[in-house]
């Protein structure tokens, strides 16, 4: 019982704050309330722990250099401030994989792999995407590979790429200090940047042109890195 009250205690805390600090609005902090918790029935602390570093990095990432992003156009909306429908396309995915933990009990070790499959592969398109357009210095359309300005949907960088995978490792080693280290831990690096990469495809091929819509993007992007996750475990495990 005592771990429900350290729960509300900390997504309570993490609601409170991220309003305060206009970093969700109340329907998205609601909304990382309820995934939060969901999270937490099939992945512990240790799920927890993996969606906050998510947002934390996250937040972090579009703060850095933020007055040159503003400058060419490259600023998030509303200062950052996140909504409920951007909230749910990142972590709704996680959400519904830790319920399946629950439901579905004999596989749990695989949805808990999931869950860090999908944080991972939306933290890599996080900070591939925020830290590529300020560190990145050759960008590329991923479909044609042609030189393109930073900015636009499935333009890529190698400076971004590489600040991807590290996002996926952060969330792989949060995944390993809490379930233990086995092949598992490679696997979620590889679905994340697999995840990442699919997005920047959809970007390019269908956001551009107004077929998808950012949110929905984000969701395939967590879908596509779960997916990936369960590819791994069912050939190697």
């Amino acid at each position: 019982m005592w771990n429900y009250w350290i729960l509300l205690l900390v997504l309570g805390g993490g609601m409170y704050g991220s309003v305060k600090a206009r970093k969700l609005t109340p329907a998205a902090a609601l909304a990382g309330g309820v995934a939060g918790f969901l999270v937490f029935l099939g992945a512990g602390f240790t799920g927890i722990a993996q969606m906050a570093t998510f947002f934390l990095l996250g937040t972090s990432a579009s703060s850095v250099g933020l007055a040159n992003k503003v400058r060419l156009g490259l600023a998030e909306a509303n200062k950052g401030q996140r909504q409920a429908g951007q909230v749910l396309a990142n972590a709704g995915l996680p959400a519904l994989l830790g319920l399946l933990a629950v439901l579905l009990p004999q596989q749990a070790a695989l949805f808990r792999l999931l869950v860090a499959a999908a944080f991972a592969s939306a933290c890599a398109d996080t900070l591939s995407s925020e830290l590529g357009n300020v560190y990145g210095r050759r960008f590329y359309n991923i479909l044609t590979f042609k030189r393109e300005s930073r900015g636009p949907d499935g333009v890529i960088s190698l400076e971004g790429t590489l600040c991807g995978v590290a996002g996926s490792a952060v969330i792989a080693l949060i995944y390993a200090l809490g379930f233990g280290w086995h092949a598992g831990v490679l696997w979620i690096v590889l679905a994340g940047t697999a995840g990442n990469l699919a997005d920047s495809l959809l970007g390019a091929a269908l956001e551009r042109k107004g077929v998808l819509g950012n949110d929905t993007v984000n969701l395939l992007n967590t879908l596509t890195g779960a997916l990936a996750g369960w590819g791994l475990w069912w050939v190697f495990a």
